[in-house]
């Protein structure tokens, strides 16, 4: 349907782009702000007309017809992870285009509990798929969207254009427009239930959130990049030292070199193994390697790196979360730098050694603070910085699983430690084991319990059982396996509207 002919309700976008910045380490804002940047193809459609494709990357003009729809304010304009074509063609047109006007089907398809991916989607609501034409795609993606590696077959070019490869772009054609009427189905099959305007709202904030970002510290991030390098380089050169073995990271030869020296058989090298070997104590080659194993495991200081990557030219990052990522629970999902699970950091001096970090005293902090991989993770969250003029307000909601399942399943006990002293690990502990709660409190016999209590809240009020607790850690608790069926039970039991 033309303007001419009547109103257009929906302009049905996808897209296709080149960048020479990496998207899945970089981010979408960081890839679409590339000096290299390019939209190379625009497919769309007008409400339930003919899918039209446009060759912007050869210098092909859009129509009227697009112009018209496009900038008018009562067309919506639709796109799986409209995110992506939203922010895209906002920097190709070099103007912040209306969120309001967006829709996003990935969002929709989330909010009804399917999965994110188009193709997924599809596949999942039952639209005819062509299995083969989608491994085209990725493949195609990966020949015309991204950097290539000169080689001599490809006659050392470093980017492969259309006339590189003609066949393979007029399937890339094909793929593009096919994208616009899958989603167009999409759209149509989850029309009867709708996004709510409250959450429309919501994803549109969350829009504007992420594309406004968050400022990061260069000089910190440089600095602890250059700390935590030169330090793993020394940890795992005197591990090779103490140990003889080709590589200290690698699980199966550390945990075979621990086994002879210690004549102990170990499971596995998680932190919690770690942790209780070294309490145990040992000689100290297999001490010293325990410890550098410690270190070494300090996998959140490649936060840094991820801050790096994701880094604009304005020292912003942007797009750390995905609206809906749980779509079961409509929660966001961490990307990029993963702020949702930041290190805590306890220093009295964080002052003082961010300042020695921002320097890159290597020396200076071996000496104050020892532990430089655990000095470096306790300063990621001081690595992100407030605006001039302004202050970052952190909160974070308090037992919120358990609260939220307690309203849902209206399990009144449970609200009403709550809504009174919060204590729900003690709470659930008195209820499963038949024990006042005055009794679960430190320096008490039955404060053992409370353990108990905290791993079944953890793992058991959406639906886990004996895996659950395992997964969460009941066995290096000190719990047995033969414990845990009671302990599903005796929760289930004083949780029986849950």
């Amino acid at each position: 349907m033309t303007l001419e002919e009547g109103t257009v309700n929906t302009l049905h976008i996808d897209i296709e782009t080149y960048s020479s910045v990496g998207i899945r380490k970089g981010g979408l804002y960081r890839y679409a702000q590339a000096p290299d940047f390019q939209v190379l193809l625009l497919a769309w459609a007008l409400d339930n007309g003919p899918v039209h494709l446009v060759e912007v990357g050869q210098g092909e003009l859009l129509c009227r017809e697009f112009g018209d729809a496009f900038m008018d304010p009562s067309a919506t304009k639709s796109a799986h992870n409209a995110a992506f074509e939203w922010y895209c063609l906002s920097q190709h047109f070099k103007r912040a285009l209306p969120i309001e006007q967006w829709h996003c089907t990935m969002v929709h398809a989330l909010y009804c509990g399917y999965p994110a991916g188009l193709a997924a989607v599809g596949e999942a609501l039952g639209l005819p798929q062509d299995k083969k034409k989608m491994w085209q795609g990725s493949s195609l993606i990966r020949t015309f969207c991204v950097p290539q590696k000169p080689t001599k077959a490809n006659g050392g070019r470093t980017r492969t254009l259309p006339h590189h490869e003609p066949e393979k772009w007029n399937l890339f054609r094909g793929y593009c427009s096919q994208d616009v009427v899958t989603e167009r189905e999409v759209s149509r099959h989850l029309a009867p239930w709708p996004v709510p305007e409250r959450e429309q709202r919501l994803w549109q904030l969350d829009m504007r959130m992420n594309a406004y970002g968050v400022r990061v510290d260069k000089e910190l991030v440089a600095g602890a990049l250059y700390c935590g390098a030169t330090t793993t380089a020394a940890l795992m050169q005197e591990a090779v030292a103490l140990s003889g073995i080709d590589n200290p990271k690698s699980v199966s030869q550390l945990k075979a070199w621990l086994e002879e020296e210690t004549g102990e058989e170990i499971d596995d090298l998680s932190k919690g193994t770690v942790s209780g070997m070294l309490a145990r104590g040992y000689e100290h080659n297999v001490q010293r390697m325990l410890e550098i194993r410690q270190e070494l495991g300090k996998t959140s200081v490649t936060k840094y790196a991820a801050m790096q990557s994701a880094l604009c030219d304005d020292g912003r990052v942007r797009g750390l979360l995905q609206f809906y990522g749980a779509n079961r629970t409509g929660r966001w999902a961490g990307r990029l730098v993963q702020v949702q699970n930041l290190p805590r950091n306890y220093l009295s001096t964080l002052g003082h050694a961010r300042e020695q970090v921002r320097a890159g005293k290597l020396d200076n902090l071996r000496m104050c603070y020892g532990n430089v991989p655990d000095t470096l993770s306790q300063l990621i969250r001081t690595a992100f910085i407030p605006a001039e003029g302004h202050t970052f307000v952190v909160a974070d909601f308090s037992s919120i699983e358990a609260r939220v399942i307690a309203w849902l399943a209206r399990e009144q006990w449970r609200l009403d430690v709550f809504a009174t002293h919060g204590k729900i690990y003690e709470a659930s502990a008195s209820a499963m084991f038949g024990v006042p709660i005055e009794k679960i409190k430190k320096g008490e016999p039955e404060y053992e319990l409370r353990q108990k209590g905290k791993i079944a809240e953890l793992a058991l009020g959406y639906g886990g059982s004996t895996g659950a607790l395992t997964a969460m850690g009941a066995l290096k608790m000190g719990l047995t396996e033969e414990e845990l069926p009671d302990i599903v039970q005796r929760w289930r039991g004083a949780n029986p509207s849950i």
